[in-house]
């Protein structure tokens, strides 16, 4: 099942961004994840059967203060009915790309006048 996870910490700089995106991806199951919020402090993490305890708690082991601030399941049937197949146009030809043919000129040592 796909959910998405948003846990708020202190980040406080570039580094810390990037440290904390290091330990967010780095768990089994994680398919995305991004920075968000106003100030830049949350993280949104979208995986399927990703363990939101222990996110918090390697968050909050490696970076100081993390609140868990939601967990909300994906639907992945509304994404299909969005998603509707759009008319293909086919060709009755394959196109084969034009090549430019090089010529070769040779010259002889001799010459037979």
């Amino acid at each position: 099942m796909k959910q998405k996870l948003v846990v708020k910490l202190n980040m406080h700089d570039a580094k810390g961004r990037s440290k904390a995106m290091k330990i967010a991806v780095g768990l089994p199951g994680v398919i995305s994840a991004t920075i968000e919020g106003a100030d830049k402090d949350q993280i949104a993490v979208v995986g399927d059967g990703v363990d939101s305890i222990d996110l918090t708690k390697l968050l909050r082991k490696r970076m100081g203060s993390t609140e868990l601030v939601s967990v909300t399941p994906m639907d992945e049937k509304k994404k299909e009915e969005e998603k509707k197949p759009e008319a293909t146009i086919a060709w009755p030809y394959q196109y084969y790309p034009i090549v430019p043919q090089q010529h070769f000129v040779y010259e002889t040592p001799y010459s037979f006048m």
